[in-house]
């Protein structure tokens, strides 16, 4: 008598059960535009950080005149 053959299927991680179910939702136009839209916020947030970066520079180099 032989075993039954064993398959194994890889369990999808939430992110892509998440991705998965956004695929059956929506349109590819509006799963685009809501890349976009996070696209957009990490660059806003990149642009930030830099800003207080550049302000922090700017107020060193003044004390250090002082």
């Amino acid at each position: 008598m032989q075993a039954a053959p064993v398959r194994a299927t890889a369990i999808p991680s939430f992110t892509d059960a998440l991705r998965a179910v956004e695929s059956l939702l929506m349109s590819s136009g509006q799963r685009t535009a809501r890349r976009n839209a996070w696209t957009s916020v990490l660059e806003d947030r990149r642009r930030a950080k830099d800003r207080v970066e550049a302000q922090q520079v700017l107020e060193q180099s003044l004390v250090a005149r002082r």
